[in-house]
């Protein structure tokens, strides 16, 4: 594909500010990786001086690996990462200057709600009013707002704004104190060593004489304001962006940064790219309509030379089991008929509490699927373990993760143990580790001994990060503990250990005079936005995940009042504007196909509500949409929990008669499925049914297939074919 005309004028411009107004799926990626090396090869701009920042390690990878194509080994020197990796390199450059010991550690969510715990505690606060995950959001939003505990004084008349503080003040303490860095202090200490010495600042700003940045609508206050400082002399700043894809406002993000730009700099160059590359112009036309509801946003005209493609099919069903199969079934069909992979497909959702139906039926169906943005692998208990055994080698004051593995696997150290060790460290003001080695405890000083000697082993250098992480494994127990244990879970827990191994691997093929300190690093910059559905599985996921990602056909389930929009944004213009900016990015990932599904009645938040169809269904042009209404209104709803009235006829090809809520999906109540029958799956193959057996869902048969492979399936959902 060449540059169209608006994408050569923003490759090309080359100094002074830059704003590129990039629309869905009109290649901004491509635009930024050929505007560097247009700056490159032919403006002189040494590789070494220009930076370009993105949100994801994910979106930093891809661009690195296309700037390679486009400029060879020399991309190598470009500073190319995410905001929190690159103040990483700039704090361990200048840890001094910003007041830290350059080994410190970055604690992740779970070891600042372990923090805030003991501060909650110390405090001798209820934690039912003061929720440790709840106050952690809240001093990371006071730290993406550059507020220390200092600048809230003003408010401390109030009593809780009062706690906060002191809460918020422990928790610091007890960071400095272990050498330890959260990802809000990542920026806020870096745009604090910039504000505070000017001639640090100086040197950046002549080192980086172009900048670019990536999703300018999702910059926060402290990462606006760290931009702002780095482009304060020269002003080559070019920031890309689509003020109609703001959707991290929840989450700090400011839509005012990209809205203001012009403000900020007047002598600003604006670029529309306005070509979609991505989607039908039946989705396109339908998610621009949506979208001129907003007030707040940059006009853009964006159009396709791609086909018209199918309409829209807005389905309206009974209950939100229905929804479920409905969608299902049409994702089956569009993989069945038109060859597509179920990896190039998806189903969005509003809140995570709306996937289980979908999980029922896919279950029940036999299609393998994936909860995108599930529990993430080094989020998974015997991992961190292992980790937290390497940040302990690395940073041995690191207090969090000595209490998380000093009886992990057990060793007789219990928690009034602990206990002892904490109050001791809190009388005499000694570390938790330094109040551990007065103790007599006999286990514990046998663990701290050789701890001890695994520090020197790893500060010697005698062995590779390989060899240290299976040391750990081994003469920890957890390895031994886990192989003891004969359950599935635990060899699933080993399988994890084993890929944490393999990790530790590729890191280290990869960066060969990577240290520990820098694994550990690379470890705790990974977020959830980077993870990948594999190909072949379908992806399930939130309208927030799907930021970013595209597929051929796309389900977006929960189109009603109360859900999408959510109902706590009902009440404020720009959280309503929010919901209708997810809603369009939810629509332009879909390429060549896109359902909706709405639902009469739904079981959500422990109850069954009745929602009328979300307003953005009428915002849509009518005549781009296929409706299909197989549920009843409100006023025709019998409000009987045994009636379920769904014929599956009406939603495929499936041969199975209507039936009420309980009763059996099978011929006058007889096994259909014969034992040693032969049946072919659409996805799995030929296969011997090995069992059968009738339930409330219908008649589950056990299937041996070809491939050796067994599989337990509910006959009427799994479209099996009789041969």
């Amino acid at each position: 594909m060449s540059l169209n005309p608006q994408q050569i004028e923003a490759v090309e411009h080359q100094t002074g500010p830059l704003l590129i107004l990039a629309g869905a799926g009109t290649g901004k990626t491509r635009v930024l990786t050929h505007r560097i090396a247009h700056l490159v090869e032919k403006c002189d701009v040494a590789p070494g001086r220009v930076l370009a920042v993105t949100f994801t390690n994910k979106a930093a990878g891809e661009m690195k690996k296309r700037l390679e194509q486009l400029i060879g080994p020399r991309a190598r020197e470009l500073w190319v990462g995410t905001f929190h990796s690159v103040c990483v390199k700039m704090l361990r450059r200048h840890a001094l200057e910003a007041g830290i010991a350059p080994s410190f550690n970055i604690y992740d969510a779970a070891d600042q709600t372990s923090v805030v715990k003991q501060v909650v505690k110390e405090l001798n606060l209820d934690d039912k009013k003061f929720p440790p995950s709840a106050v952690v959001g809240r001093i990371s939003s006071l730290k993406d707002e550059l507020k220390n505990p200092d600048d809230l004084e003003s408010d401390a008349g109030n009593p809780y704004i009062k706690r906060i503080i002191d809460i918020y003040r422990g928790y610091q303490k007890i960071l400095n104190d272990n050498n330890a860095l959260d990802f809000g202090d990542l920026i806020f200490r870096t745009v604090g060593l910039l504000q505070n010495q000017p001639s640090i600042l100086k040197g950046y700003q002549q080192m980086w004489r172009q900048i670019l940045v990536d999703e300018y609508q999702d910059t926060n206050h402290a990462q606006y304001v760290l931009v702002s400082l780095l482009a304060q002399g020269h002003k080559n700043l070019c920031v890309v962006g689509d003020p109609d894809q703001s959707i991290y406002r929840w989450r700090g993000a400011d839509l005012n940064n990209i809205l203001n730009f012009e403000k900020d700099y007047p002598e600003a160059k604006v670029v529309k790219l306005e070509q979609n590359y991505r989607s039908v112009q039946n989705v396109l036309k339908a998610a621009a309509k949506v979208i001129a509801n907003n007030e707040l946003r940059k006009e853009k005209g964006l159009w396709s030379a791609n086909e018209a493609g199918p309409a829209i099919t807005v389905a309206s069903l009974n209950s939100e089991k229905e929804e479920a199969a409905y969608i299902v079934d049409q994702l089956r069909q569009w993989h069945v008929q038109e060859k597509i992979s179920y990896g190039d497909m998806a189903i969005f959702y509003r809140t995570n509490a709306q996937s289980r139906p979908l999980e029922e039926v896919l279950r029940m169906a036999g299609i393998p699927y994936i909860i995108y943005g599930g529990m993430r692998f080094y989020e998974r208990a015997e991992v961190k373990d292992a980790l937290a055994y390497l940040r302990v080698l690395s940073q041995p004051q690191d207090f969090v993760a000595l209490k998380r593995i000093v009886n992990v696997p057990t060793r007789g150290i219990g928690k009034t143990t602990i206990d002892k060790v904490e109050a001791l460290s809190e009388s005499l003001n000694l570390s938790f580790l330094d109040a551990a080695k007065q103790t007599d405890h006999p286990k514990l000083r046998e663990f701290l001994k050789w701890l001890e000697g695994m520090q020197k082993m790893a500060g010697e250098g005698s062995l590779n990060l390989v060899g240290t992480l299976q040391k750990v494994l081994e003469e920890s127990g957890l390895i031994r503990s886990l192989t003891l244990q004969t359950s599935s879970e635990a060899q699933d827990r080993l399988e994890n250990l084993n890929e944490l191994v393999a990790s530790v691997a590729d890191f280290e093929k990869s960066f060969p005079q990577a240290n520990l300190q820098s694994y550990l690093d690379q470890v705790a910059l990974i977020s959830d936005l980077d993870q990948n559905a594999e190909g072949g599985i379908l992806p399930l996921m939130t309208l927030h995940l799907a930021k970013g990602l595209e597929f051929s056909v796309v389900g977006i389930v929960g189109m009603e009042e109360g859900l999408l929009p959510h109902a706590r944004s009902q009440d404020e213009a720009a959280e309503l504007e929010e919901e209708r900016r997810l809603f369009y990015v939810g629509m332009t990932r879909a390429k060549k196909k896109l359902f909706l599904g709405h639902a009469w009645r739904r079981f959500y938040n422990g109850q069954e509500q009745y929602g009328l169809p979300s307003r953005f269904l009428e915002e849509m042009p009518q005549e781009l949409l296929e409706r299909l209404d197989k549920g009843r209104s409100r006023k025709e709803e019998r409000h009987d929990d045994e009636d379920f009235d769904f014929d599956q006829r009406e939603y495929g090809e499936r041969k199975t008669e209507t039936r009420k809520y309980g009763e059996q999906r099978t011929e006058n109540g007889k096994q259909n499925y014969r034992i040693g029958s032969k049946v072919k799956h659409p996805d799995f193959g030929v296969g011997t049914i090995a069992a059968s057996e009738k339930t409330t869902l219908g008649e589950k048969v056990t299937i041996r297939f070809a491939n050796g492979s067994l599989k337990k399936l509910i006959a009427e959902y799994a479209r099996l074919e009789k041969l």
